[in-house]
């Protein structure tokens, strides 16, 4: 009665209306007496209806807010006008009058129109009352999502209703079958739910409201309906208003928490892990289902936010539904990462989710670029198979309300069969994708030329070792580590021509990358023994002493040549077990520097091996200048200087070739570097070989030592023929002499 006399309280008063009147009544007002005044309907002052000051104005009363009792009911909003209000629908609905306005919640007749899938608008809106600790304020998160409606009086009366979200919210509006029930409706019964989130939401309320979005997501991922039948597109569409909508409204809602941690599960799936921080943390790890993040509490209070520092994880396994076959985005420094390793993405066919789709999100709103990188954590079931390549990617929205994958601050930092560590500079939602990749056509003349020039080299290391190990008269410390040297590569070369493609059983392939790993390192030890050999024989001419140089090579060769290299090896395998082996490859993983346990050593040597030549081409120089008419030391020390100059290719220098492949130049280097590297083999028969006199005189003498064996032979072959027809005449003649005498 109280409300009704107060509202009707200003009319009686004009119908009475005093001849004295106040001269300084404000604005939206009018005269009581000669000392008060009473603000219009629509408007108040801060005193209330009646005001007796001068000073006092007649605002505007926003029916629209609390404390305000006006309700446009469902699928509308409140408008506030000067001193009056009105109702609208919300965008894509419309009154049954067709009527652009009404009064309150009893004249809602808002229904959805009638527009195709196709021209839909998929951005959404999850509208809540947005809490504070003062007052309630309606807040407004994107746009609504466009969707028609059922018409009430369409629906039997046995359809069942959704069940209740939370014991403190109301049950939702009923549904359809999901046999019955059309993408749109279905859209509009998920908003409904999601509209009904927002009733009489306090502070003390935001955990309930949180888990009840958190809900009605996962029923709608959980049973999608005719949503999966959708356009492509167009899922990607709603999928993206979703993903939006979600951590939108989680940000505000999870900023009127009371404090601690929060953390929700759903029988979907759907899981929400958030924590509020507390004093004397600075680092915060959050895992939820097949996901973990972690980061670091300066990132998120980077935007100066006033209120509690907030970081919310989301996972999703419903989403893949909507994402199916969504493109993927490399950028610039991906693409180039497939480039060098020769790798192009199969065209037509899309990427495959290897994990949960997960959202991240924090209170400081600006997350586009972190000052740190926060690291995720992925578990998958699926193990990537040969020719298929994972990639860290986030959801990036598209212009046109619809997205894409994108790789785009993003990284791998490790990966093995069942989980992927990713880094991103960003935050928005995160998954591991697989794609297949075919491998670019390699040039056939460089296959060529390698096959041909390992083969060759094979047969070339086989008869070097065989002299440096039957020959006795040449076998000292060099020979030793020519022997050693051929044997290594030898090995190496073998195993690389008939095993480097077996990529499968993986661990058969790993172990074979870890044989070659171990093999050519040892090569190239055995190359910087070779090196240091030269040095210190070189410097010894002055002084003749070569004693001092055996005795230091006898005593560590052997402890350097092969066990550095298994030192390596080993420490690379209980680092990364996992990398020796690559889906196209048994060789070492490049993308995250793996490599590196190969290409370090063998850069430090071939570089300190290039040292040693430079110094010995001087020392020689030196010896040369200062020689007399001698001409057999003349001799010999040109040789030494002309073997000294193919050191450079037997050592290994040659292998920064292989590093400069950048540029115009990098397919002459390619050339280059094959022709060269594959023809190493035989540079070590023809200089320790075939042009060492000692090995050459060695040759002659077996060749000797064949052809006399051979003549031997020979002979001892036609005198056996002739010791045989021999007695095959004297046998015959004594079975005929018998006969004859009869």
């Amino acid at each position: 009665q109280g409300l009704k006399l107060e509202l009707h309280f200003p009319i009686f008063i004009i119908s009475s209306v005093p001849e004295d009147c106040a001269w300084w009544c404000p604005l939206n007002s009018t005269c009581v007496n000669a000392t008060a005044c009473h603000c219009a309907q629509g408007f108040s002052s801060s005193s209330g209806k009646i005001t007796t000051s001068p000073s006092e104005r007649c605002d505007d009363i926003n029916e629209c807010e609390p404390p305000q009792t006006v309700s446009c009911g469902k699928f509308a909003d409140c408008q506030n006008t000067e001193g009056s209000y009105y109702c609208t629908c919300n965008p894509g609905y419309t009154l049954v009058s067709g009527a652009k306005r009404f009064r309150n919640e009893s004249e809602n007749t808002c229904q959805g129109e009638n527009h195709a899938v196709s021209s839909m608008s998929l951005s959404m809106r999850f509208e809540i009352i947005h809490p504070t600790f003062s007052r309630h304020k309606k807040a407004a998160l994107g746009t609504y999502l466009v969707t028609p409606s059922l018409n009430p009086k369409e629906i039997p009366p046995h359809i069942p209703q959704y069940p209740p979200i939370h014991p403190k919210f109301p049950h939702p509006p009923v549904r359809l079958s999901d046999h019955l029930i059309s993408p749109l409706q279905r859209l509009s019964g998920f908003y409904e739910r999601v509209h009904d989130l927002g009733r009489d939401i306090v502070s003390s309320s935001a955990q309930d409201t949180i888990q009840g979005v958190i809900q009605v997501v996962d029923d709608l991922l959980e049973s999608p309906g005719d949503l999966v039948t959708l356009p492509r597109s167009e899922q990607h569409c709603v999928a993206t208003s979703l993903l939006v909508g979600q951590e939108q409204v989680l940000r505000s809602l999870s900023k009127a928490l009371p404090g601690g941690p929060l953390t929700f599960n759903t029988a979907g799936g759907t899981e929400l892990s958030l924590k509020v921080k507390e004093q004397g943390h600075r680092d915060v790890t959050l895992s939820v289902n097949q996901a973990k993040m972690l980061l670091n509490w300066d990132t998120v209070e980077e935007s100066g936010d006033s209120g509690p520092s907030v970081v919310g994880l989301v996972s999703t396994p419903g989403m893949g539904k909507l994402l199916a076959e969504a493109p993927l985005v490399l950028d610039t420094e991906k693409q180039a990462v497939l480039q060098e390793t020769h790798k192009d993405l199969r065209p037509g066919v899309s990427p495959v989710l290897l994990s949960d789709v997960v959202s991240a999100f924090l209170s400081n709103n600006n997350t586009q670029n972190l000052s740190s990188p926060v690291t995720f954590i992925f578990q998958h079931s699926v193990t990537p198979g040969p020719r298929e390549e994972v990639f860290c990617v986030f959801w990036e929205h598209g212009q046109n309300g619809s997205g894409y994958w994108s790789t785009k601050g993003c990284w791998i930092v490790g990966t093995r069969d069942a989980s992927t560590t990713c880094q991103c500079t960003h935050l928005s939602s995160f998954a591991v994708l697989m794609a297949p990749y075919d491998l670019q056509e390699e040039d056939p003349a460089l296959a060529v030329i390698t096959y041909l020039g390992l083969s060759l080299s094979l047969l070339c290391l086989l008869l070097a070792a065989l002299t440096f190990l039957l020959c006795k008269a040449i076998q000292n410390t060099s020979t030793s580590l020519h022997l050693q040297l051929s044997l290594c590569l030898f090995l190496a070369h073998l195993l690389f021509l008939t095993a480097i493609d077996r990529t499968e059983p993986k661990v058969l392939c790993a172990i074979i990358a870890g044989a070659l790993h171990y093999l050519y390192l040892a090569s190239f030890t055995w190359m910087l023994l070779e090196g240091l050999h030269l040095f210190l024989t070189a410097r010894n001419l002055t002084v003749v002493n070569y004693s001092s140089v055996s005795r230091f090579m006898k005593k560590f060769v052997f402890p350097v040549g092969y066990g550095v290299p298994a030192v390596i090896v080993a420490i690379s395998a209980a680092s990364g077990p996992h990398l020796y082996g690559t889906p196209t490859r048994c060789w070492l993983h490049s993308k995250t520097g793996f490599i590196w346990a190969f290409l370090g050593p063998v850069c430090a040597i071939f570089s300190v091996n290039l040292a040693f030549c430079l110094m010995t081409l001087w020392i020689l120089k030196s010896k040369l200048s200062s020689l007399n008419n001698d001409v057999s030391t003349f001799q010999n020390t040109r040789m030494l200087t002309f073997k000294a100059t193919a050191q450079l290719f037997i050592l290994g220098c040659t292998w920064c070739l292989g590093i400069l492949q950048v540029g115009p130049a990098a397919r002459a280097m390619a050339y280059l570097f094959t022709i060269i590297n594959s023809l190493q083999g035989v540079f070590i028969f023809l200089v320790y070989c075939v042009l060492s006199q000692q090995v050459r005189e060695q040759y002659r003498k077996w060749l000797k030592a064949v052809k006399k064996t051979k003549a031997e032979s020979e002979k001892y072959t036609l005198s056996s023929r002739a010791t045989s027809e021999t007695f095959k005449d004297s046998v015959v003649r004594s079975r005929i002499a018998p006969r004859a005498l009869h």
